[in-house]
């Protein structure tokens, strides 16, 4: 947690939620610039789901993230100035400036590198949650995908095997109904993907609306029970990109997506929603270290020198 002495479960998914929407619009608004050297895929309108369920993580527990992963990096305790300069491409980023804003990692807070495949890193977890079961330990892996890695071959004998073994992993599933620009519609004979998941005997839940507080107290009781050796556990969160695949625009006038369906998330935009239900003290003085924290992050970034020339061929083994 960024920030500390948070005292309800409200204020602590306020201030993730803050952190992350926050940094992300502050990276679209540098994004048309030449200074971020990678493209970015943001998670605005999303962010709720990482917060809600990354809240009930131990340091020494796992998580892995997707492209579009700034949320989950952040929510597991990531280092801000890290994240911003590994944008820019500077040698004090997460990943030295090597890898951009879709390989985020950062094996001190247990953030599992992060991959533009979808759906890679679905069995690299599966494989944390293995080495997990074998050592004895009570940690737990929370990996989590876009609605289109549920349609690659590794998810199902991902499931599969961790149902097998009874693997401590809790797949979240962040459904916002679409692969890049393509509707779940046009690839889906049947939207019964938390159906499909149960058949592998994996108990599965889906959430049609951004209830945050739901999906946190579900996944408390899950994770706890992850840790008596109960096995895996999925969930199905249905929710909405804000912007464009990749970059810091709207895009309703594409055609493949209605504004009228932007206009409904945003009207339960769990953001604000959790902000006016908090005091306005407490309020005021998250978003004031917020605002700290993220001008510092990029005043870091601007600062911070490129990789020298002779790192070039660093980390290359063929």
């Amino acid at each position: 947690m960024f920030m500390p002495d948070m005292p309800t479960t409200e204020s602590r998914l306020y201030a993730s939620i803050a952190l992350i929407r926050r940094i992300e619009e502050v990276i679209a608004a540098i994004y048309p610039t030449d200074k971020i050297k990678s493209p970015v895929h943001l998670a605005i309108g999303q962010e709720y789901i990482s917060a809600a369920v990354i809240d009930h993580l131990r340091q020494s527990d796992y998580v892995a993230g997707t492209y579009r992963g700034h949320g989950v990096y952040l929510a597991k305790g990531g280092d801000v100035n890290a994240l911003m300069a590994e944008l820019y491409g500077k040698a004090t980023g997460c990943a030295k400036g090597r890898a951009g804003s879709m390989h985020l990692v950062e094996t001190g807070k247990n953030v599992i590198g992060m991959s533009a495949v979808v759906g890679t890193g679905i069995p690299v977890a599966v494989g944390h949650a293995l080495a997990l079961k074998q050592q004895q330990r009570s940690d737990v892996v929370v990996v989590f995908m876009g609605d289109g890695a549920t349609e690659e071959g590794c998810f199902s004998e991902s499931i599969n095997f961790a149902a097998l073994h009874k693997l401590p992993i809790l797949f979240v599933c962040e459904n916002n109904r679409l692969a890049i620009h393509e509707p779940l519609e046009k690839r889906w004979a049947a939207d019964t993907l938390t159906e499909r998941v149960a058949t592998y005997g994996i108990p599965s839940r889906r959430f049609t609306t951004p209830d945050v507080m739901a999906i946190h107290q579900h996944t408390a009781a899950v994770i706890s029970t992850m840790r008596d050796g109960a096995g895996p556990a999925f969930i199905e969160c249905q929710t909405h990109r804000w912007v464009e695949h990749v970059g810091p625009n709207e895009d309703y006038d594409q055609g493949y997506r209605s504004a009228d369906e932007g206009r409904r998330w945003r009207e339960q935009d769990v953001y604000l929603q959790l902000g006016a239900g908090l005091p306005g003290n407490v309020k005021a003085d998250i978003d004031q270290h917020v605002e700290q924290v993220v001008a510092a992050a990029v005043a870091f970034a601007e600062q911070s020198p490129f990789p020298g020339a002779e790192e070039l061929y660093d980390y290359v083994y063929a």
